[in-house]
């Protein structure tokens, strides 16, 4: 044998072997199953009622459980009246497993309960056994009576209500067992107050528990005013047990009564031709007022076929108020008789013997009315209240715009008398006779008195009756347009804001209509030169814009135009254009408004201010005439030449810082007062912004703007702001002792001076001079620029005669040193 053939045997062998081990097992599994067990509780019926009687505790049943052996175990209880609410219902005497209840049970507020019991090990406390759990189920006892839902009810009920069900219903419910004779009940009418007409209960559909009110035969409210109803509800459980409920019927009253008039036949009377109030009719009605069945209704059933009068119901009186709506002619009808009826707003209800009457509504109680008509005198009446008359403006005067056809019933004709009462622009008149209006004035279209083209004219036609009677008649004139207006422009002033555009709107207007008006077609009026400034643009249209073909210099132009409308009437105007920069929108800079008014307290202040002036003038005439060092310079105005006030521009930089002024004497000292500050001519402008001084000495200078508007000069590499001290000094002195000063001392003066400031006194412009030009008539005298030390040396006899104008101002510098006591 082959080892093959052993291996293959032994793994047959232990399939064999395992196959019988799993049959084997199968077969115990399903014994097991198969094995009946022992019941292991014994439970006896808990059979409860509610509301027991007692006494308590009782007893409801003992458990038992086959695990039991001796005292060796013990019970306990749990759930719904144990260890749930409500707590406390149910207990277990643990050795012997009997079950007490402790107090009455109500189904309604608890109907089951749910409740687990278990077997312990008494000295170990272990479960020996599962926990049996079921439902305790109260047993329902009738000890509810039917309940209704209010107890009382009110019902309001009109007075003409048909017999049968009211709109009243009535709800019981009872909460014993459901679909017992415990909750299963009836209800009834058991009495009502009072007893007639007989109330009874319907059943509502599809419910027991509800049921309707109903009645037969009919109310009378003037007899009851009010039922009262008392209904019963009652079960059929053992024993019965019942509840009522009272329903309150309110009648409310309704039309049962006809209305009627206080009076058969009323007279009364009114105008002719009058409308007003000429009537009020009573009437008496024995329902509820201000209800339904009781207000009036009026009408007027014969005698207004015409529709002249009418009659309406007085919301507080319940009057019936008849009224004239339409005027009656005296010679057509002189007595009226009017047939009035009334009813009310609501229907007629009629009880019999207890039976509501139906069927058609009885006639209503009538009046007749006897309307009076009074002879007046009637106004003269216009064949047509308002006429129309179609005329072209500016007809000729005298035209006939209108000869009045009128007719008067009561009076002559031929003796009215026509007056105008509305003819605002006094254009037509009227004949007082015959009534013609004639035209008295042209008539044009374009008046303010005009309103959509037309013209109104009111007039009257008065007759002779007493008293007299009026007539009206209006007149519209409706007026035809005509080409009588040229075009023009609408403003004749305009800006052209130059930095901005280059054109302006030319927007005319035409006060004819159309086709006398726009489109309108604009030229150029004046030299043909005029168009190489100006152009047109476009040249036909309602409006066009006058553009400049150049760019113009600021400045007010005047530019003549020619306006032409459609049928050719041509105007010719002139447009003023304002060139300017402008800083908004058609504003220009700097432009002043054009008018401006003064209100109450500037014009005081302008008062006041003149007033003080004058005084001042005064105060300086009186102070000069007392003054005793007056003395008069003569001035050789001859000699004078061009005198010119120049402006310069200014420049900044420089110091601001002002140096005390030093007077120059001998001796060299300060003076104790300061002198004027002041720029004279002493100093000249020369070549290249040169200054010449009266010794003949040049300086390169800068004027310089300081903050406080004025000016100083400064030059380089030294500190000039002292030069103004100089100027004012050299003003001060005397011609003589200015001339007497030699080149030496004068320079030693000054560089003296100067090396004397303090080092932030001193200023050094980091800028040229600037050179300014030079307007006006120079000095006769010769040029300061050649009288140098070097080629003059000592001789001064120049200065002698330096000119009219250094003349004059040596005048005025001695004087005023003379005035304030200041000697050099």
């Amino acid at each position: 044998m082959t080892k093959s053939t052993l291996f293959l045997i032994l793994l047959a062998l232990v399939d064999v072997a395992a196959s019988s081990k799993k049959d084997t097992s199968n077969r115990e599994k399903r014994d097991a199953v198969l094995i009946r067990s022992k019941r292991r509780w014994v439970l006896s019926t808990i059979d409860l009622e509610e509301n027991m009687p007692g006494p308590y505790p009782a007893i409801v049943t003992q458990m038992y459980n086959d695990k039991k052996e001796d005292n060796s175990v013990k019970f306990r209880i749990k759930g719904d009246g144990v260890t749930q609410g409500p707590i406390g219902l149910f207990t277990i005497e643990e050795n012997s497993g009997i079950v007490y209840v402790h107090r009455p049970i109500d189904r309604e507020t608890n109907p089951i309960f749910h409740v687990d019991f278990d077997v312990l090990d008494r000295l170990t406390g272990a479960t020996l056994d599962k926990t049996l759990s079921f439902n305790v189920e109260i047993k329902d006892k009738n000890d509810n009576s039917p309940q209704f839902t209010p107890s009382t009810i009110h019902a309001p009920v009109p007075e003409n209500t048909p017999e049968g069900v009211l709109q009243a219903a009535l709800q019981a419910h009872d909460i014993d067992l459901k679909d017992t004779p415990n909750s299963q009940f009836t209800m009834k009418v058991v009495s009502q107050d009072p007893a007639s007409p007989k109330f009874t209960l319907k059943d509502l559909p599809s419910t027991t528990t509800v049921k309707q009110l109903a009645f037969t035969g009919c109310f009378d409210y003037d007899k009851t005013k009010q039922y009262k109803v008392l209904v019963e509800a009652r079960d059929q459980g053992t024993p019965t047990m019942s509840s009522t409920a009272t329903v309150i019927v309110d009648i409310t009253d309704s039309n049962t009564h006809p209305p009627e008039f206080s009076s058969a036949m009323y007279n009364t009377e009114v105008m002719e031709m009058e409308l007003k109030e000429i009537l009020r009719i009573g009437i008496k009605d024995k329902d509820t007022p201000n209800m339904p069945g009781s207000r009036a209704v009026f009408s007027i059933l014969k005698g207004n076929e015409e529709g002249n009068y009418k009659i309406e119901t007085d919301s507080k009186t319940n009057e019936g108020v008849l009224s004239v709506i339409k005027g009656k002619n005296f010679e057509k009808t002189e007595v009226t008789e009017l047939e009035i009826a009334v009813e009310n707003e609501e229907k007629l209800f009629r009880c019999v013997d207890g039976k509501a009457i139906t069927g058609p509504t009885p006639k209503p109680n009538t009046a007749k009315v006897s309307v009076k008509v009074i002879d007046v005198n009637d106004p003269p009446v216009f064949k047509k209240q308002i006429e129309k008359v179609y005329r072209n403006e500016n007809g000729p005067l005298g035209d006939v715009l209108f000869v009045p056809e009128i007719k008067d019933e009561d009076s002559d004709v031929n003796k009215l008398r026509y007056e105008l009462v509305q003819d605002p622009a006094k254009w037509v008149s009227v004949d007082s006779k015959t009534g013609k209006i004639t035209t008295v004035q042209k008539m044009d279209r374009e008046s303010s008195f005009i309103k959509n083209g037309t013209y109104t004219v009111v007039v009257h036609a008065i007759d002779d009756g007493q008293p007299p009677a009026t007539g009206t008649c209006t007149v519209v004139v409706y007026l035809g347009d005509q080409n009588d207006n040229a075009p023009y422009l609408v403003s004749k002033n305009a800006v052209m804001c130059g930095n901005k555009v280059n054109r302006v709107d030319v927007k005319p207007t035409d006060l004819d209509g159309p086709p006398f008006a726009g489109p309108f077609t604009f030229s150029l009026g004046g030299e043909e030169e005029l168009k190489s400034l100006w152009k047109l643009d476009p040249t036909t249209g309602t409006n066009t814009s006058l553009i400049s073909l150049t760019s113009l210099p600021y400045g007010s132009y005047s530019v003549p135009l020619k306006i032409q409308d459609q049928q050719g009437l041509q105007a010719e105007d002139v447009l003023q254009v304002v060139v300017c920069e402008c800083t908004g929108i058609n504003t220009c800079r700097g432009r002043l408004p054009f008018s401006s008014r003064l209100g109450p307290a500037a014009i005081g202040l302008l008062f006041a201010g003149l007033l003080l002036l004058a005084l001042l003038l005064l105060f300086c005439f009186l102070f000069e005439c007392q003054s005793k060092n007056f003395q008069h310079i003569p001035l050789n105005l001859q000699d004078e030449g061009n005198q010119t006030l120049v402006k310069y521009n200014e420049e900044g930089g420089g110091s601001i810082y002002k140096p005390e002024p030093v007077f120059w004497k001998e001796s060299l000292k300060t003076p104790s007062t300061l002198p004027e500050y002041a720029v004279t001519d002493g100093y000249r402008k020369g070549e290249n912004g040169t200054l010449r001084s009266p010794a003949g000495y040049n300086f390169q200078y800068n004027f310089q703007e300081m903050s406080s508007g004025g000016g100083v000069m400064s030059m380089p590499h030294h500190n000039w702001s002292t030069v103004q001290r100089e100027r004012n000094e050299s003003r001060q002195m005397s011609r003589s002792y200015s001339l007497a000063r030699t080149e030496r001392n004068l320079a030693e003066h000054i560089e003296r001076k100067i090396s004397g400031f303090p080092e932030e006194q001193r200023d050094y412009p980091a800028y040229s001079p600037y050179q300014y030009e030079y307007e006006g008539r120079g000095s006769d005298c010769q040029s300061l620029d050649q009288l140098t030390v070097s080629n003059l040396g000592d001789n001064l006899d120049f200065l002698q005669n330096l000119g009219p104008k250094f003349s004059n101002l040596g005048g005025i510098c001695q004087q005023s040193m003379e005035r304030r006591n200041v000697r050099l």
